[in-house]
């Protein structure tokens, strides 16, 4: 793992050339149109990397082409100066983020691309890193910690950030996911991270050898794919709580939706008729023997898109569903803001049979642009189709632990199964089981859903908890604490999962450092680099004294 350039490093141009008049001097046109001929196949080379990447993400799920692309990344920044290894960083992530990102074309290639650029901006910024940390001794291991401080960052910034892309995400169901229970996801992404650079380190090795250093050369490199070897299979000494203290049976209800796409709620009762008739359907099926009696069942987000403390007739028709079951439910509805117009509440809340709405939790983390409109007076001016986000959601203060019916759940909201923070928050205040009420029916049969059950596969490993999945439209889950479907409803489809679920007290490694793995490693990326910096500009002062 030496940190020798490669070869093909851009040489300093020589006194002459910088001490000629600026006339003889080429012009900036034409200093990057050379520069771009000699980038161009690094740049072919990073784009069709990012397109790999995509690939080992679901729906496809060939997570070991996340090695492959990692790889690639470091062999193209190796011996790079930071601004070719940031313009190379950014040329791979650009088409990952689009490709991986396509199903927010439901609101515009416009947001599609936009999102893409700011989230590639962060890996042209590890980029640089790469390339200023490639020079120094065993630089795998800070690529490695430089891949955990991008997506630490991009996870939390802007605007609570947008944690879609990470490499854990690729990895719910390999080899590396049991290490999510020592150190959550920045474990997972630092180990694919690290499996990946060695890979690279070792290809280095083997051109080296052939470049005839001899035989000697090829044992860092055998070195290197041994430690790589080692990190995929790391995940299986880890063990893995599966077994519940005692246990709860549910009933999840997938009521489907009439139209999916972005106008599919504003359709006053439709979508909650659809939920009410499939439990009322429920409980016949119950009392004809044909299906378990739950002890709770759940319902989606937005199973009613009108608030039932507004309109008597929601308030009514979820009542009779309840009542009709006979245990308390779960219910996604969106709530009205008692003293802010235009605002409303994402929640879900427990609707007992006997007492009717009782606890209840508020989404923390609503999806900026989709969910509320930041600068929402100046930027309408501007983007008319803001419009069609007429109210803006407001974010929940507290954590989703309930109890429903004999089972301490903890409620996370569709994409906040995303963000390591509120699930862990949930876990450690008593959740005995997850289950995330989710909405997808917007983005259709575009890999959204199978992404999203992605995170709740690995959350369910993190935590050693069971995971259910409850969605409008699908893909509703349940999700065993090791991390595999148990039981799965197909997209736009109406269908009651009936499932005996495990409820854990224990808690995990991971649960117990909280973020403690994820700053140390980025912090250890981030010093790396300027260790680099620092290396680099006294070696140029000892070459001026000599």
């Amino acid at each position: 793992m030496s940190g020798e350039p490669a070869t093909g490093q851009a040489a300093e141009p020589p006194a002459s050339a910088a001490s000629a008049p600026a006339a003889a001097r080429p012009g900036r046109a034409a200093r990057f149109a050379a520069l771009a001929r000699r980038e161009a196949r690094r740049t072919v080379a990073a784009l069709a990397g990012g397109v790999v990447l995509v690939f080992a993400f679901p729906p496809y799920d060939l997570w070991p082409l996340s090695l492959v692309s990692v790889a690639l990344l470091s062999l193209l920044t190796h011996g790079r100066t930071a601004r070719q290894g940031a313009w190379t960083g950014f040329a791979f992530a650009l088409p990952f983020f689009c490709l991986l990102l396509r199903w927010l074309d439901v609101v515009g290639y416009d947001a599609v691309a936009g999102l893409s650029v700011v989230e590639a901006l962060y890996v042209a910024a590890m980029g640089a890193g790469l390339a200023v940390t490639s020079r120094l001794r065993c630089w795998p291991l800070w690529a490695a910690a430089l891949w955990v401080a991008q997506e630490l960052v991009r996870d939390r910034w802007p605007l609570g950030g947008f944690p879609w892309g990470r490499l854990a995400f690729a990895n719910t169901g390999s080899p590396f996911t049991p290490l999510a229970a020592l150190g959550g996801a920045p474990l997972v992404s630092f180990a694919v991270a690290l499996s990946g650079t060695l890979l690279a380190c070792a290809v280095l090795g083997a051109v080296r050898a052939g470049a005839g250093r001899g035989i000697r050369a090829l044992l860092p490199a055998a070195g290197a794919v041994a430690l790589a070897v080692a990190l995929v299979f790391a995940g299986y000494a880890v063990p893995v709580p599966v077994k519940g203290d005692d246990s709860v049976n549910i009933a999840v209800v997938q009521g489907n939706v009439q139209k999916p796409g972005m106008d599919f709620l504003g359709r006053p009762m439709m979508i909650l008729n659809n939920h009410v008739n499939a439990t009322l359907q429920l409980a016949k099926d119950v009392k004809a023997g044909r299906a378990p009696r739950p002890d709770l069942v759940i319902w989606p987000e937005n199973a009613s898109d009108l608030d039932p403390f507004k309109f008597p007739e929601v308030y009514d028709r979820i009542t009779e569903a309840v009542q009709a079951i006979g245990v308390p439910v779960l219910v996604g509805a969106l709530i009205d803001h008692p003293s802010k117009p235009g605002y409303v509440f994402n929640e879900g809340i427990v609707w007992d049979p006997g007492t009717g709405p009782g606890a209840s939790y508020t989404k923390q983390h609503p999806v900026p642009f989709g969910e509320y409109v930041p600068f929402r007076e100046e930027l309408s001016k501007v983007i008319s189709r803001f419009k069609r986000v007429p109210r803006n959601f407001y974010p929940g203060d507290h954590n989703g632990v309930m109890k429903v019916g004999p089972a301490e759940l903890g409620d996370v909201i569709c994409f906040e199964v995303a963000y390591d923070g509120i699930v862990r928050q949930t876990v450690n205040a008593g959740a005995r089981m997850l289950v995330v009420q989710t909405n997808n029916a917007t983005f259709g049969r575009s890999g959204q859903p199978e992404q999203q059950l992605a995170m709740s596969r690995l959350r369910a490993v993190e935590h050693g908890r069971s995971v259910v999945t409850a969605a409008t439209s699908g893909i509703s889950a349940v999700v065993g604490p090791d991390g595999q479907v148990r039981e799965q409803a197909p997209l736009f489809t109406r269908q009651v999962i009936n499932a005996s679920i495990p409820l854990r007290d224990g808690t995990t490694v991971a649960d117990r450092l909280g973020e403690a793995p994820e700053w140390t490693l980025a912090m250890v990326g981030l010093l790396s680099c300027a260790a680099a910096v620092w290396a680099g500009r006294r070696g140029r002062t000892e070459k001026e004294g000599a």
